[in-house]
């Protein structure tokens, strides 16, 4: 944890609220001059639409049931981590955008999706907020929320 380069971490599954949880807080940093650096957990899987649709597929065709977007092995949670622990140290980072629909791949120039390509957080920020499935995931070669301050989890009502 950091004391210098603090990070909040939103964590819930699709649907759950945690993009409302996201507003909540981006008024509040508005209201109270805080710039805060914004990573989604969307950029930390390890396929894009097409990789994952063979992939389950292929995983399915093998019997296996429980491959989801909530899997260890379909995410990159290594570099999720790299990139608390890097902030929570330097207050710098990388982040991509998984593109989700037409009206985001107009705005970053890729196809649904598709990922953009990695690129540095901006740099002077007070804080790092990440809001997605797995900012406070803790798996054998994995502690994330060794890395997180304040760790919010929401379900579904």
């Amino acid at each position: 944890m950091s004391t210098k380069h603090p990070i909040i971490s939103v964590v819930g599954s699709s649907g759950a609220g945690t993009s409302t949880v996201k507003d909540t807080f981006e008024k509040i940093f508005l209201r109270e001059k805080v710039s805060a650096a914004m990573i989604e957990g969307d950029a930390f899987h390890k396929y894009n639409r097409a990789e994952m649709k063979k992939e389950l597929e292929r995983r399915y065709s093998l019997g296996d049931q429980t491959f989801s977007h909530f899997s260890y092995d379909a995410n990159l949670l290594e570099d999720l981590q790299n990139t608390f622990k890097c902030y929570g140290q330097t207050g710098m980072a990388k982040t991509r955008t998984y593109v989700h629909n037409d009206d985001e791949s107009k705005l970053y120039n890729v196809p649904p999706g598709e990922f953009t390509d990695w690129r540095d957080l901006p740099r002077e920020t007070d804080l790092l907020f990440y809001e997605g499935l797995h900012g406070a995931s803790k798996f054998e070669s994995v502690n994330i929320p060794q890395y997180a301050d304040l760790k919010i989890g929401v379900v579904p009502v």
